[in-house]
């Protein structure tokens, strides 16, 4: 819906107006007279009526931003060249003058349907830091008057890097939701892949939307597996690998063989590698954990990343023993990124449980729920945390 209204008003304060207004209108309309046959196009169409009308009395002028999109150099816009409005706005928004951090977390809050706590969660900051953010990159935008418009063929490289960092959030968020009743947000992961597939038809040559591309499909392979008939979560070791979906696998394994041709490769294509390795081996037992670890340790002299780290430390773990993975973590306590990330706890819980340090692992496992605001891994933390031996 914003897609389509900033399309009429070219700025993106007023399009977000004119989108709540046709909510509010729904809330109203549809109380009377049912949900219409389409809803999504009653709603469009109501934001569009309301920012024409808007248009018409000039109100658009008043506002701070720039034009989104008048510009003489706006190239033409066929379906081949931005097949769907949201990509040309994400295209849009991610507008090399701010800094890249600025782009992604403004494109997630507007167009990806993200709230700021959401957006906040996937760079590991605190909500009211992140508002703090999105504020200051809606101000320079307003007072540099940045000229936000569609890019050119010509321009589209150095946006690429932004854009696939807002698809990729966009996919972990939804992968496993930072809050609520369910393990997955379909509506995101959807959304996600639908972008990143328009992203490798638009851009078929290169080898960082290819690796992107290769680790979604390796990653949603296993949706299917990751919670019992109850509802309950079931680790790697424990899903029915029969179950996931394995033309997704041989797509996403041969987009990994050409996204590893550039040299070196790219962060995307390193990830997407290491998923490889879990979906094309035939058992948990079987995992080649050496060559994950060799992997992660390539990707973080690539992507020095604290979360990055911690995926290499739990793979050392699973490779060489649980002591050598605590060892790992323990470097990662002091990382105040981490600090508030319950994947941390959780990890030293599970290693510390194997190694039969119960006092330990059970405090760990107070540490992980109190930072977990998912109900299906909360559940599971629960359960860990209740199965350990009592007064050890």
């Amino acid at each position: 819906m914003l897609a389509a209204t900033v399309r009429v008003t070219r700025d993106l304060d007023t399009a977000e107006e004119c989108v709540q207004d046709a909510y509010a209108r729904a809330l109203t309309a549809w109380a009377e007279s049912g949900v219409p046959l389409k809803p999504g196009a009653w709603l469009t169409t109501v934001a569009r009526r309301r920012a024409l009308d808007l248009l018409r009395r000039d109100a658009v002028l008043s506002r701070a931003l720039p034009l989104l999109v008048e510009d003489e150099a706006e190239p033409p816009s066929d379906p081949e060249y931005f097949p769907d409005d949201r990509l040309r706005l994400v295209f849009t928004c991610c507008h090399p003058a701010l800094a890249q951090e600025a782009q992604v977390a403004l494109t997630l809050r507007l167009l990806c349907g993200l709230s700021t706590a959401e957006v906040a969660r996937a760079f590991l900051v605190a909500e009211p830091t992140m508002a703090a953010r999105i504020t200051r990159a809606k101000k320079k935008i307003a007072a540099a008057r940045i000229p936000y418009r569609v890019p050119a063929p010509a321009e589209l490289p150095q946006r690429v890097d932004a854009v696939l960092t807002v698809v990729h959030l966009l996919f972990t968020t939804g992968h496993t939701a930072p809050a609520g009743a369910d393990l997955i947000r379909l509506d995101l992961v959807e959304r996600a892949l639908d972008l990143a597939r328009m992203l490798h038809a638009l851009l078929p040559d290169d080898a960082d939307v290819a690796g992107l591309l290769a680790l979604l499909l390796l990653t949603d392979a296993r949706r299917d597996t990751r919670v019992d008939v109850s509802g309950q979560l079931l680790l790697l070791a424990e899903q029915d690998r029969t179950r996931w979906h394995h033309d997704e696998i041989a797509e996403g394994a041969a987009l990994v063989r050409v996204a590893l041709r550039r040299k070196p490769p790219g962060r995307f294509a390193l990830q997407a590698a290491i998923a490889a390795v879990h979906a094309e081996a035939p058992s948990w037992e079987s995992t080649d954990w050496r060559e994950i670890v060799a992997l992660y340790d390539i990707l973080v002299q690539l992507w020095p990343s604290p979360v990055v780290a911690l995926n290499r430390a739990v793979a050392i773990g699973f490779a060489d023993g649980p002591e050598a993975g605590l060892g790992a973590m323990d470097v990662l306590l002091a990382e105040p990124q981490l600090a508030g990330y319950a994947y941390l706890p959780a990890a030293r819980a599970d290693f510390l449980r194997r190694l039969g340090r119960t006092a330990d692992a059970r405090t760990a496992y107070e540490e992980a729920l109190l930072l977990t605001e998912n109900a299906v891994e909360r559940d599971f933390l629960a359960q860990r945390l209740a199965e350990l031996p009592e007064g050890v």
